[in-house]
């Protein structure tokens, strides 16, 4: 158990640092602050914030180690039974600064429960990476997209069109019409090694879809960010904005599990975007560019064929 342990804590601080470098880099000035926190029930995290950059407004590559006995909270809210849990994993929330480089999340993890003889009873791996754009490049989601279906085709042919629609299916405001937070990429949860795929194999898919952050996403950005923008399209990446923020306030599980175990609320909220608006019925003009974007996050849409 702990040698899993150990190798999963590993990956995931090598995962931190390799694209901390990638995103430096490719941002030219600013540079992570690494805040490193306790929580009082057991366990901690490196939080590294990037800010005020060339091409990155605000964002962070963080990793977390949390463990703890299973409370009343967690049995009724997040249906966990059991003694004890372990949790670690590492997130990624990247806003750039030019409306025409897209936001980008990553979140890679592996969860424990225990018996009250600290018996593992069960075991699971989850994450995904998904892309935010403003401005829709077909090209620049197809390359997104294809990045991870090659990935995904080298442990099982059938997982990208599954991880996809479930990926499709989780990041929505479904008190919006049923409207994308972006247009998708890869996601899986509660995948439990068995007899075909055990936990080797879990960690090696982690392992390469993580370093597939740096192959989707970066391109994209050397691509984009030297882009002329205006006023209004910063107005439009902030209104876009408000979408992912009502969804990670209201839907994502990730943001729940980490404010119902008492986990650090700055490294939680992290994900939010340093500006937003919120407008009143805002509706983008026909035929425009912006309701071209608005339309893939209500339709999604098969990018690789």
């Amino acid at each position: 158990m702990e040698d899993i342990k150990t190798q999963w804590i590993s990956l995931i601080h090598q995962l931190q640092d390799d694209i901390c470098v990638a995103l430096e880099t490719c941002d030219g000035k600013a540079r992570f602050i690494e805040d490193k926190w306790e929580r009082p029930e057991g366990g901690g995290g490196k939080t590294r914030v990037i800010s005020n950059g060339n091409v990155f407004e605000k964002g962070g590559v963080n990793t977390s180690v949390v463990f703890g006995s299973v409370t009343d909270t967690m049995r009724s809210q997040l249906k966990i039974n059991g003694d004890k849990w372990f949790a670690c994993g590492m997130s990624i929330v990247i806003h750039p600064l030019n409306p025409f480089v897209p936001t980008v999340h990553c979140n890679y993890r592996m969860f424990e429960l225990y018996d009250a003889k600290d018996h593992v009873i069960d075991r699971w791996f989850g994450g995904g990476t998904d892309l935010t754009p403003y401005y829709l490049f077909e090209e620049d989601a197809r390359h997104f997209h294809r990045t991870y279906q090659n990935i995904c085709d080298g442990f099982d042919t059938g997982f990208y069109p599954l991880f996809k629609e479930e990926c499709d299916n989780y990041f929505v405001n479904r008190h919006r019409n049923n409207e994308r937070r972006g247009i998708g990429g890869i996601f899986y949860d509660h995948q439990r090694p068995d007899a075909d795929k055990d936990v080797q194999f879990w960690i090696r898919f982690a392992k390469a879809c993580g370093y597939g952050f740096i192959d989707s996403y970066i391109p994209i950005v050397d691509k984009r960010k030297q882009t002329v923008y205006q006023p209004e399209h910063k107005y439009w990446q902030e209104i876009r904005r408000g979408r992912y923020t009502e969804f990670n306030l209201v839907h994502d599980r990730g943001t729940i599990f980490g404010l119902k175990t008492n986990g650090r609320t700055e490294s939680i909220l992290m994900s939010l975007p340093p500006t937003v608006r919120f407008e009143y019925n805002h509706q983008p003009a026909e035929g425009s560019a912006e309701a071209a974007l608005l339309d893939a996050c209500l339709h999604p849409r098969n990018w690789v064929n």
